[in-house]
């Protein structure tokens, strides 16, 4: 089955992505993943690119484009994941793609995003389309 690439741009949609979402973080809720959806939607430098096979989405990225001192005008890749059962597929090379094309047609001077730790898998598909380990990302939680 061909697969296409296409913006999430309502929420009844950025909602339906849960699925695909849950296997990269299952700890997070739906009703927390809709509550900071609907936060992140009111950003205009955020957005949600959905592959999908069918009616089925079966990977995401969230994005963001921005600013920094020292990089200049950047895309940062957000929660990406592929769904476990197309992963091998070719998939992430097309969301890859489809970011780095958008990350061009905005004048991004550089493309970064965080991996966590323990998703080696992820670091060498990273790697392997040309990002470099920078550093380390420090989170601290004021919430407890």
């Amino acid at each position: 089955m061909e697969h296409f690439t296409k913006e999430i741009i309502s929420l009844q949609e950025r909602l339906a992505v849960f699925p695909v979402y849950h296997q990269l973080n299952p700890r997070l809720s739906q009703e927390e993943f809709e509550r900071r959806m609907t936060t992140m939607m009111q950003y205009k430098n955020y957005h949600l690119l959905g592959i999908f096979s069918g009616e089925r989405c079966v990977a995401i990225s969230g994005y963001w484009i921005g600013h920094k001192l020292y990089c200049g005008k950047y895309i940062e890749p957000d929660n990406v994941v592929v769904d476990r059962e197309f992963r091998s597929m070719g998939i992430g090379e097309i969301l890859q793609k489809k970011l780095e094309q958008i990350a061009r047609e905005n004048a991004c001077e550089v493309m970064m995003l965080d991996a966590y730790l323990d998703n080696e898998g992820g670091h060498r598909f990273y790697e392997r389309h040309g990002y470099v380990r920078k550093g380390f990302h420090f989170v601290k939680n004021l919430s407890e």
